[in-house]
């Protein structure tokens, strides 16, 4: 990667970055949290200004590998009026929330950008079949699969655009599946349909040996590649992390900023779509991944409020505090070891 690459890369993810903590602080502000200061990045302060008028710091710290708002009474007692844990918890589940939804939303917004300005949109419509060089029969058209046929569910999972048709044959297609079809108004369910499938890294998934044909781009089907490309890989991230808990994917498999920012860079020199795509994707999995509830994330944070939503009473601080404290440790050597392995990967 060349240096202006690198930029790009470190660009965007800082830009990710920012998104998550200004939902953080806008929803703060907008309850009247009091607050210290509004970091993008971690380690040595590059630059810092105080706002004369709120007294709250900004600052541009030297590691890109996060940021936070820092607000009074978050992690500690405090007598000030307007401290974090003074506020009704409803307002506190929001503040916390804010960051994942605002990355969430960005990545739904984004995406929708991304599909109007493509020519193709491609439906679940056969077109044609692809044909081997070695002369091997084409798998679907064995099956019993025609031209015209329009795939609508897929081992019981509904399908409405190619992309969600390609990623469920990818996941699931290492095995037979239960393919239905739409085929002169009637449906037909093609039992056992077995795909080809391709070796990636040591993990195998299915693949499509068909063409789709192109719909007609109207404000309604660009409105529902956009809805369902979104849906699709919040889908794919969450499922990404069931296979990773099963085994299904490796620790390998897993980057931190290093490995974010040179894929990245790799995305930026193959194309500028690929690049939006892969921020899209990056800007989803900020979101999803802050939501689960784990300690030291915003998932964790947002559990024990949802507890004291129904408890009517908070958690004992020092427990919680125990808690996050344990987590954070645990994140920590996590980022260290993930940064280790991207770094080796790198060189």
């Amino acid at each position: 990667m060349n240096l202006g690459t690198i930029v790009i890369a470190l660009f965007i993810f800082g830009f990710l970055i920012f998104i998550h903590e200004l939902g953080h602080y806008l929803t703060a502000r907008a309850f009247g949290v009091s607050i210290r200061e509004f970091a993008i990045g971690m380690g040595p302060k590059l630059f810092s200004h105080c706002s004369q008028k709120t007294g709250i710091r900004y600052s541009l710290r030297a590691l890109p590998i996060g940021g936070f708002v820092s607000m009074v009474g978050e992690d500690e007692e405090s007598e000030d009026e307007n401290a974090f844990h003074r506020k009704p918890v409803w307002q506190r589940i929001i503040v916390t929330a804010a960051g994942a939804f605002m990355n969430l939303a960005v990545g739904v917004i984004v995406m929708s950008l991304l599909v109007m300005t493509q020519d193709i949109l491609p439906s679940t419509e056969i077109g044609a079949f692809v044909q081997h060089e070695d002369g091997t029969p084409n798998y679907t058209q064995a099956a019993g699969f025609q031209v015209g046929d329009k795939i609508v569910e897929i081992e019981g999972t509904r399908v409405r655009i190619a992309n969600e048709l390609v990623y469920e044959v990818m996941r699931r297609g290492i095995e037979p599946l239960d393919v239905t079809v739409l085929r002169n108004g009637e449906r037909i369910t093609m039992e056992d349909v077995i795909f080809p499938t391709i070796v990636d890294h040591g993990i195998r998934y299915g693949t499509v040996d068909f063409k789709v044909t192109p719909e007609v781009k109207t404000p309604a089907v660009i409105l529902k590649h956009a809805v369902f490309r979104s849906t699709s890989t919040i889908k794919m991230i969450w499922e990404s992390l069931y296979d990773l808990v099963n085994g299904r994917y490796g620790v390998e498999s897993v980057s931190g900023p290093v490995g974010v920012t040179k894929a990245l860079g790799e995305a930026a020199e193959s194309g500028f779509d690929d690049l939006i795509y892969l921020a899209v994707v990056i800007s989803m999995n900020l979101g999803v991944m802050n939501l689960l509830p784990l300690p030291a994330l915003d998932g964790g944070r947002l559990l024990f409020q949802i507890i004291e939503l129904f408890r009517r009473k908070p958690v004992r601080p020092e427990i919680e505090g125990y808690v996050h404290f344990a987590g954070m440790v645990m994140l920590m050597i996590l980022m260290v070891v993930v940064a280790v392995k991207d770094i080796f990967t790198l060189i």
